[in-house]
This record gives structure tokens, C-alpha cells and sequence, in this order.
């Protein structure tokens, strides 16, 4: 399917990791260095910090062991550093092991989704969903030494050879993913309701069970190595702050959009919120060309009042209703499964990384697709938005500033 389209995916591929390689690699380093962060230099070093130093620890020497106990880095899944590894040995340094790794595993996670869409939905419906896949701001997680590229190929390729009733192929890329990246595990109980309402039979229910494996196998290892099975989990806590009740990181992160820090701010806010009001209430007169550009307007101006809040919330938020919109056209399987995986990613009630996991749900990607494909007027302007967005996380990145 994907051969007659293949210009297509490499182009939207291509464009958009160009703008990360300009803006890290010659904006960047044009720039002062920021408040907290680091003067960017030319290099493939750009690529590799945050959780990347991790990885990297693990693929040069292995986890970290203090005193009989586990450190840091066993947080961090085993699959992804272990085939950087594996490409080191072939002579690559880290940081173009890791950087190669990454941005080739989104290429085929594209090509993938491309081909699974376009099957169920249509051509057009393919082009939008890997558009948005590809130029979402996060999308440059594939290509720094992250493992979203990664995670995408494999949950995508289980995801359509679970649909296709490909078990044994559902079941191996299933289990990658779930050593790649703890959300994985949302495959499982999306495989098991399909395997149940469709009445496939005992082979679906094993192949959604061994889904499992990678996870499995990494527990066994924590087990015979710290004498903790779900030492993976553990490790998270000394990163994750301490909470009077769930979901206080977003509450908090609502303040800070509503109210800000200035005595300004509420009062524009409120503005902006009344504006939004009477758009929605006359757009009958104002038409919908008007509508859609007045609120289009409002969301860049509570970006610019509100900042990495206002994007995060619209992430999450908007993800889950995206869910929601399109779960009739979308089709079981991949609702099942963005649901799940939702409910993962907000379990523990805090905000830390939310927007990027959000990100590596393919089925956000679709649902967005879908909408883009209905609303032809919303198609450039979020790109226009996105691309913007996209340059400046990657300079943000390129200096060592948090991103996500």
C-alpha cells in the first residue's frame, strides 16, 4: 500500500525532521546561551540529554547497581538501549547510533501507519493521520535519542497486525513495545475486549497475553538482579514530586493558565474567555470562516499568555476528547487502546511528561487526522502552529532546556 505513497511519507518525514536539524544544529547554535540552559554547539551531541543520558549510561555499562540495591536508570526500559548497543557495535558512537536509531524507527512507524489507515479509512484519511504524526511539536522525540520513534513502530505494527488477525506478528511487535515503554501494556487489554466481542478464538487472547512478554521479562529481571520485580516502578519515585491529593500538577496547571503570576493576567484571561463565548454564540452571523479564524487567533493568544501550561492541557485534553469525537469512525481497536492508554498515563495524577506520552498514542494521531480531513480550513493554520512550536522545542532542546 505504502509503495505508491512513498514520496509522500518521505516527504512529510523528511520536512519536518529538517526543521529540527536547522533549528538545533544552525539556529541554535546562533544563539546566546538562555537562563538555565547551555550555548548549543554544532554536533551530533545535540541530540542526546535529559533522558537520553540515561540511556546511554545503560547502553555503555549497563543499570546501575548502588550497594545491592537499583538506581536511577532502571526507570528506563531495557530494548531501546540494548539495540543502540547493538548498533554501537558496529563501530557508531552513542550519539549517531541513538540519533540514526530513532529517526529510522519514526520513518517506519509512519510507513506503518500510513498503511493500516489508509486500509481501514482511505488514502486521505492515511496522509492527514501521518501529517499530524509527523509535524505534531512533540514529534521531536523521534528524532533525539528518545524512545518515542520506537515505541510508535512497535505499538503501531501490533495494532495493525492484531486488526489484521496476524497473531503471531501482533504478539512479537506487542511485546517489543512493552519492553520498549511501560504504556505498551495498554495493547493488552485492548487485544483481550477485541478478542472477546469479536469472538476470535483462543489464539487472539494468547497473542493479546504475550503482548506482555517484554514487560514480563524485564520484571524477571529486576527480580533475580535487585531482588525487586517492579523495581522499574520504584525507581520513578525520587523524580516524581509529592502530591496532597491526585491530580494537584493539574490543578496547578490550570492556575497558572487562568491565573498566571501577573495581576494582568486573570482579567485578559476572562477576556479572552468571553471573546471565545461569543464567537460560539453568534457564529450563525458571523459565518464559519470568521468562527474558525477568531478562535484559531484566541488559541495563539492563550499560547503566548499562558505558555508549555496551555500546550500541555490542550494535549491531554484535547486528546482525550479526540478519543471521544471520533470513536465511532475510528473502530474499536484503536479507541480500546488510546483509551487504556489515557488511562495509564493519567493514573498517578501528575503532569511530568504527560503531553509526550500523549504524543506516542498513535490513536490521538488518527483521531486528529479524521478532523483535519473534515475541517479543511484548520489544516494549514495548525500546521503553520505546529511547525513554529516544532523549531522552537528543538532549539529549546538543542540548549538543554526542558521540553517535556
Amino acid at each position: 500500500m505504502f509503495k505508491k505513497h512513498i514520496l509522500y511519507l518521505t516527504m512529510m518525514w523528511g520536512t519536518s525532521r529538517l526543521v529540527i536539524i536547522i533549528a538545533m544544529l544552525v539556529i541554535a547554535p546562533l544563539l546566546p546561551a538562555p537562563p538555565g540552559g547551555v550555548q548549543a554547539e554544532f554536533g551530533w551531541g545535540v541530540f542526546s540529554y535529559w533522558d537520553s543520558l540515561h540511556y546511554q549510561q545503560i547502553a555503555t555499562t549497563g543499570y546501575d547497581i548502588q550497594k545491592g540495591s537499583f538506581g536511577d536508570n532502571v526507570a528506563f526500559f531495557p530494548f531501546f538501549p540494548l539495540a543502540i548497543r547493538a548498533l554501537m557495535n558496529l563501530g557508531l558512537p552513542f550519539e549517531v547510533a541513538g540519533t540514526l536509531l530513532s529517526n529510522l524507527a519514526f520513518l517506519g512507524a509512519l510507513i506503518v501507519l500510513f498503511t493500516w489507515v489508509a486500509k481501514r479509512h482511505g488514502i486521505s484519511a492515511a496522509r492527514w493521520a501521518t501529517a499530524v504524526l509527523a509535524w505534531c511539536p512533540f514529534s521531536l522525540f523521534g528524532t533525539v535519542i528518545y524512545t518515542e520513534g520506537l515505541f510508535l513502530l512497535w505499538s503501531t505494527a501490533a495494532l495493525y497486525t492484531f486488526d489484521n488477525k496476524q497473531y503471531f506478528w501482533a504478539a512479537l511487535w506487542g511485546a517489543l513495545a512493552t519492553a520498549t515503554r511501560a504504556p505498551g501494556l495498554a495493547l493488552i487489554p485492548a487485544f483481550l475486549m477485541i478478542a472477546f466481542r469479536e469472538k476470535r478464538g483462543p489464539i487472539a487472547y494468547i497473542s493479546s497475553l504475550l503482548t506482555g512478554t517484554g514487560v514480563l521479562l524485564y520484571s524477571v529481571y529486576c527480580w533475580l538482579q535487585f531482588g525487586e520485580p517492579l523495581a522499574f516502578i520504584l525507581a520513578q519515585k525520587p523524580w516524581q514530586p509529592e502530591q496532597a491529593f491526585w491530580g494537584q500538577g493539574w490543578l496547578k496547571m490550570l492556575s497558572q493558565i487562568a491565573i498566571g503570576w501577573g495581576n494582568w493576567h486573570f482579567p485578559l484571561f476572562c477576556l479572552i474567555c468571553a471573546i471565545g463565548y461569543c464567537l460560539w454564540r453568534w457564529r450563525g452571523k458571523l459565518g464559519r470562516v470568521k468562527t474558525d479564524y477568531g478562535f484559531y487567533t484566541l488559541f495563539v493568544i492563550l499560547w503566548i499568555l499562558a505558555g508549555d501550561p496551555f500546550i500541555n492541557i490542550v494535549m491531554v485534553g484535547g486528546g482525550i476528547f479526540l478519543l471521544w469525537h471520533s470513536r465511532k469512525i475510528m473502530g474499536s481497536l484503536p479507541w480500546l487502546y488510546g483509551l487504556f492508554s489515557m488511562m495509564i498515563i493519567l493514573s498517578p495524577g501528575r503532569t511530568i511528561s504527560a503531553e509526550r506520552y500523549v504524543y506516542g498514542i498513535v490513536s490521538v494521531a488518527i483521531a486528529l487526522g479524521f478532523l483535519l480531513q473534515k475541517h479543511p480550513r484548520w489544516r494549514y493554520p495548525l500546521w503553520g502552529f505546529s511547525s513554529l512550536l516544532l523549531a522552537l522545542f528543538a532549539i529549546r532542546f538543542a540548549q538543554h532546556l526542558w521540553v517535556a
